[in-house]
């Protein structure tokens, strides 16, 4: 993610959302009814209501009734009496709370600021403000009790009981609000113990109700209301009203006029989800084909169900492995996710707990792989951690003040954006350790992306690029040490970083505990090599792809995450419909050779050793520009693309190569070479399996990224019969191994020593052999003599296989393997065919 990507998420926000979230502060503070008070307003934009004034409109509450002010006006047209006044950026207004709400006994003041006509949302969120001088009172000094984590600790033998637990150091006391009391301070019953040794506050609740919503704040030094840090769940007192019930069913509602700001829900009794794939074993690293999608652009319904129906479309383009875009909560509803405000909770516009699960548990039974997007450079001002220690006494603006016992006043790196973490605290670290063990444990999640890993230093400041790029001691310690939280949580987790920055840096994350079959992964950006390859533009290096060979950057494994796309890269198709080169007829912004192009580069993408990436509908050719309607702001979902014959010709082809990778070993080899920086566009791979007796020990690709018709010397590794792997396995008869071979502008070949049958295609209508019974129970027979067998998931994940020289009819035991569609490949010492087996 890029620095100005979240300055372009604050003005998607305007465009789509008149509402504002505005920052507050009033002085004096604690005060009195009879006290004059000044309310101050920041980080409020009136131009985005189309006005230069903005008004006051106010509520309070008294023995228990909630009264207007006599001088709110009307919704339509405010009294020019409560009209603000400008200081700059900021607005102000004086008053004396008992005389301007002409009432006395009063317990809490609201109020919100709008346009003068407020038609159309045209306002900022409600704000709920206790009166009265803050008593102190004596609190409980007693130990968190034994095993107690920061957050909700369910009982697991109780389900009327919970233990809740705020770090909270240098606060003097904190209450419980919420259901329990009327989301008023109760000093009796609801006051915190106090472990001051671990400065952490903490109660028991019992007499829970099981399956009821209990929805609670902790008021802190009895002025700043915050939910719990580590909610699963919060209630948005601005955005919930616009999450339908079919994306999240029976959400509870928000506690309007009652409190203020998020607010946390607690549930005990539920019966835990039951996961039905149990058993799944993650993608190799090098196998990976990973989807990046954005829920939001993806499917018009924008949940986590509404992924989940899509899945037979992944699967059959031959992805094992989907990345999301960030889902923990963030500020608002519509957004790219990077703008976060509580990291162990999911955010509600994409769906339930349970929905989440569901996805998760159904792409692990087609062996797909789920990697979260997670953002830990940051956070916004709803984060309560930020809000307990800041410089607007509790509101979402200002900065963290110098005793926050997590974020930076100051950002140390370049790349700032809303809140920096400093990872250089023992507090930050505990926080990153829980939430992200949560994802891990809660939901089975098998890898994180970590977004701007460049800003975890300590060591910079933030108008300093050369420091922030150069390796940082500091910033390498502490993201291994996260590596090493998620190992703990699971052996096998993906760790990817998107660093994109110093390669040494780099090099000692990708060989960390690599010799436990560990070590962390990297983003690796070709967006703009392989655009230049499509667009046809190849002198002086331009489509010089070579960096995706991760031996070029000195490592010894395939740990390069590479992409011609992601969501922060422009899309190649639009470029190649706006820029693309042309010689004579051949046109690269004609359309259907445009797209032409893409399946050209899918050639020289998939094939190379290594995980790669995809962004959604990179397989379709999509064509709009990620800065149409603002770069974070929503993007046309144009599913009747598959419909499009030239379209669906990337998709079938890269499907076709995906398939090639993940069911062959030679696209796992590191005997290859890359001749692909020539200025005449014409490019060749070469890949050599060294193994013993493999099923294909040569591939040859050719390539002309030129727009003139070309011959190139193909280079064969021997002479004989070659077979074209993705034309039926038509052969050519090679007598020399570089006579030259015409290829036309756009035109590629992929070439085989021997013959390939791939999982997708059908079998010759001439096979006689066969598979049964099938479908199969525990195991099934061949009808041929086989000296091979091999067993992939859809995916194209190997799950079993046997070797030997096996008689026809043999049995073959499978009763271990769980009910699936396979692909069985058999091995003679004639021929290679591929079977479907259904196992029931």
């Amino acid at each position: 993610m890029k620095k100005i990507l979240l300055i372009l998420l604050f003005i998607t926000n305007i465009v789509f959302s008149q509402q504002q979230n505005v920052s507050y502060t009033i002085t004096p503070s604690p005060f009195a009814e009879t006290d004059e008070i000044t309310i101050t307003i920041t980080n409020v934009d009136p131009s985005a209501w189309g006005v230069t004034d903005i008004y006051l409109w106010a509520w309070a509450t008294a023995s228990g009734t909630e009264i207007n002010s006599p001088t709110n006006g009307t919704w339509s047209n405010s009294n020019e009496s409560q009209k603000m006044t400008k200081n700059g950026t900021s607005y102000s207004i004086t008053f004396t709370p008992s005389t301007f709400y002409n009432k006395t006994g009063l317990t809490s003041i609201g109020f919100l600021v709008k346009a003068k006509d407020g038609t159309g949302d045209k306002k900022s969120q409600d704000i709920v403000v206790n009166v009265g001088t803050i008593s102190i009172p004596t609190v409980t000094e007693a130990p968190v009790p034994e095993g107690m984590l920061d957050g909700i600790n369910y009982d697991s033998t109780d389900n009327t009981k919970a233990t809740l637990v705020l770090y909270a150091p240098g606060k003097q006391f904190v209450n419980l609000i919420g259901t329990m009391n009327n989301w008023t301070r109760d000093d009796t019953n609801y006051l915190l113990k106090k472990d001051s040794s671990k400065e952490r506050f903490w109660i028991e609740l019992t007499g829970l109700t099981p399956q009821t919503n209990i929805l609670y704040q902790y008021l802190v030094d009895g002025a700043i209301r915050i939910a719990d840090p580590y909610s699963t769940l919060i209630l948005d007192e601005n955005n919930d009203q616009y999450i339908n019930s079919t994306t999240y069913p029976n959400l509870p509602a928000y506690p309007s006029g009652q409190t203020s700001h998020a607010v946390t829900v607690l549930r005990t009794g539920d019966t835990p989800y039951s996961w039905q794939t149990t058993n799944f074993q993650p993608p190799a690293k090098t196998d990976l084909v990973i989807y990046e999608l954005l829920i939001r652009d993806f499917d018009s319904l924008h949940s986590f169900d509404a992924i989940k129906a899509r899945l037979d479309y992944l699967e059959e383009l031959g992805i094992n492995a989907i990345e999301l875009m960030p889902v923990s909560e963030f500020d608002g509803n519509e957004s790219w996710g990077y703008n976060p405000s509580f990291h162990m909770a999911l955010d509600k516009y994409y769906g339930t707990s349970t929905a989440f699960k569901q996805f998760i548990d159904e792409c692990h039974s087609r062996g797909i792989a789920v990697i979260l997007d997670v953002v830990y450079n940051h956070a916004t001002g709803q984060n309560p951690y930020y809000r307990m220690w800041n410089t607007s006494n509790g509101g979402y603006g200002g900065q963290a003040s110098t005793d926050n016992p997590f974020f930076n006043p100051i950002a140390t790196h370049t790349y700032s954006v809303f809140n920096d973490f400093n990872h250089s605290t023992q507090a930050t670290r505990e926080y990153v350790k829980r939430t992200t063990q949560y994802w891990i444990n809660e939901y089975k999640i098998d890898g994180f992306r970590w977004d701007l890993t460049k800003g975890f230093t300590q060591n910079c400041t933030d108008s300093d690029e050369a420091c922030t790029g150069s390796y940082q001691a500091d910033r390498v310690e502490v993201l291994k040490t996260y590596a090493d939280y998620q190992w703990e949580a699971d052996n096998d987790f993906y760790v990817i970083f998107e660093h994109l920055g110093d390669n040494s840096e780099e090099t000692e994350w990708v060989n960390y505990r690599l010799n436990e079959g560990k070590g962390i992964m990297l983003w690796s950006n070709l967006n703009g090599t392989y655009n230049e390859a499509t667009m046809g533009y190849n002198e002086n290096n331009k489509s010089d792809i070579s960096w995706i060979d991760y031996r070029e950057r000195g490592w010894t494994t395939p740990a390069n995450v590479t992409y011609m796309e992601s969501h922060d890269e422009e899309r190649l198709m639009f470029k190649n419909l706006q820029y693309g080169n042309a010689g004579g007829s051949y046109d690269i912004t004609d359309l259907s050779t445009a797209l032409d192009r893409m399946e050209l580069a899918g050639a020289f993408y998939f094939t190379i050793p290594g995980p790669k990436m995809i962004w959604q509908f990179g397989e379709l050719g999509y064509d709009i520009s990620i800065e149409e309607g603002g770069r974070t702001g929503n993007k046309p979902i144009l599913w009747n693309y598959f419909d499009n014959p030239d379209r669906k010709d990337i998709y079938n082809t890269w499907s076709r190569l995906i398939t090639l990778k993940q069911q062959l070993p030679i696209f796992k080899t590191s005997n290859f070479s890359l001749d692909v920086d020539n200025a005449n566009g014409l490019k060749k791979i070469h890949l050599t399996d060294d193994g013993t007796n493999p099923e294909l020990k040569y591939i040859t690709i050719i390539g002309n990224f030129g727009v003139t018709t070309q011959n190139i010397s193909p280079e064969f590794q021997q002479t004989g019969t070659w077979h074209d792997l993705l034309n039926d396995n038509a052969t050519i008869n090679v007598v020399s191994v570089s006579a030259p071979i015409s290829l036309q502008p756009g035109e590629f070949k992929v070439y085989g020593s021997s013959t390939v049958t791939l999982g997708v295609d059908d079998v010759y209508s001439n096979d006689l052999t066969s598979i049964y019974p099938n479908p199969v129970n525990d195991y099934f027979k061949i009808n041929v003599q086989t000296n091979k067998i091999a067993l992939y998931d859809i995916s194209g994940r190997l799950v079993k296989s046997f070797e030997g020289n096996f008689e026809q009819n043999k049995t073959f035991d499978i009763s271990d393997l769980k009910p699936a569609i396979y692909l069985v490949k058999l091995q003679s010492d004639e021929k290679i065919t591929t079977k479907k087996l259904i196992k029931n």
